[in-house]
């Protein structure tokens, strides 16, 4: 299996950016897929995770309101819409995919990050 992210880059704040992972070696259209990040020198967190009928999504309280979670099933790829960025939400940006999503989100497989700078 593999979680090919993309869509990363470097830009100012206000700005939006579309970040894409696309899976292949198995299909996830009927599981969780999601997105995770790690700012520099924190710990891996939480970003936003959507079943596959998008019924349940659910996003870290930091990025409600800015931040969207889609899913293309037919195409096993998961998106994550960016708007508003401030300089926090600087990071490598990983999806991930299947798993189980109870208090927390526990994905069975992630992709590898992709950066995103957002400079004042």
């Amino acid at each position: 299996v593999q979680l090919q992210a993309s869509g990363g880059g470097l830009v100012q704040a206000g700005d939006s950016l579309r970040l894409s992972c696309e899976a292949s070696g198995r299909t996830f259209s009927s599981s969780f897929m999601g997105w995770f990040r790690q700012a520099p020198g924190k710990e891996c967190e939480f970003v936003a995770v959507r079943s596959w009928t998008g019924i349940t999504t659910r996003y870290v309280d930091s990025v409600k309101g800015r931040f969207s979670i889609s899913r293309d099933n037919a195409k096993n790829t998961v998106y994550l819409q960016m708007n508003s960025l401030k300089r926090e939400d600087t990071a490598v940006y990983y999806c991930a995919a299947g798993g189980v999503l109870g208090g927390s989100y526990s994905p069975d497989y992630w992709g590898q990050g992709t950066q995103v700078t957002v400079s004042s």
